[in-house]
């Protein structure tokens, strides 16, 4: 006999339950891969956010980790609203997939933006490490207070291999430079086997003097971060519209499905 009073589920509905844990658990892999990148991000370009004066880059990094977060508390309601079958949490579950949907579609179209060079407010990058780049190693290099400037410019200059902001020239109008007891016409970060007090000499054999400034390297390496960002952003956003049509179908389902 059939027991009365037991919630009994058509077969499209059991369907749904099982699609919406599998997507929890690619939920949390997604979202666990989006945290990664932020943080992966930041990490990378950490040293040279002192460089610049404005915190617009690191911005997106900062909304997919705490989407990333948001992720883990968003995957266990999501597990626990389709396992008990339900439908108030069902509706919560609901409401923040699409919160940290339009999280990702932000932070993915403040990189996108930014690395497209369409519209003219697109050249914010790039007019921007041209007027402060420059500026800020003559001006900050080796004085107090701005160390972590110059472990930025020494670290841009070695891995980029590359002097100065526009070609090694800029480093003339360093006030670290034209001090009276310096001896050095670049820092020892612009050579290429770095020594100390191996800046005294400028020649093309001993500096990265032919091979152009930092400016365009800083430039494609921050866009590159940037287009990496919006594409993970984006492509994860929508991911998650799948999530949400799993769970209207399997919360309309509820509402249809006897007892």
């Amino acid at each position: 006999m059939e027991v009365h009073g037991e919630k009994t589920l058509s077969c499209g509905t059991i369907c749904l339950k099982y699609l919406l844990f599998l997507f929890n658990i690619l939920f949390w892999l997604a979202g666990g891969a989006v945290m990664a990148v932020g943080v992966w991000t930041l990490m990378e370009k950490s040293d040279y956010i002192s460089l610049l004066n404005s915190s617009f880059y690191s911005a997106s990094a900062y909304i997919l980790i705490a989407a990333g977060l948001i992720v883990i508390v968003t995957g266990i309601i999501g597990c626990c609203a389709t396992l008990k079958e339900m439908k108030s949490i069902l509706i919560v579950y609901l409401v923040l997939l699409l919160c940290i949907f339009l999280l990702e579609i932000i932070a993915g179209m403040l990189a996108y933006i930014t690395y497209q060079e369409c519209f003219p407010f697109c050249y914010q990058l790039d007019e921007e490490l041209r007027q402060n780049l420059k500026v800020t190693m003559q001006q900050k290099y080796q004085q107090p207070g701005e160390e972590s400037v110059t472990q930025a410019v020494d670290k841009l200059q070695q891995e980029f291999k590359c002097c100065g902001s526009h070609n090694s020239s800029d480093w003339r109008a360093c006030v670290w430079i034209q001090a009276a007891e310096n001896e050095r016409l670049v820092p020892d970060s612009c050579c290429k086997s770095p020594s100390d007090l191996c800046g005294r000499r400028d020649h093309p054999s001993n500096i990265y003097k032919v091979e152009g400034g930092c400016i365009m390297k800083l430039e494609e390496f921050i866009l590159r971060q940037l287009y990496i960002l919006g594409a993970v952003g984006i492509g994860i956003a929508f991911l998650q519209l799948v999530g949400m049509m799993f769970t209207c179908c399997l919360y309309q389902n509820l509402n249809e499905d006897p007892y």
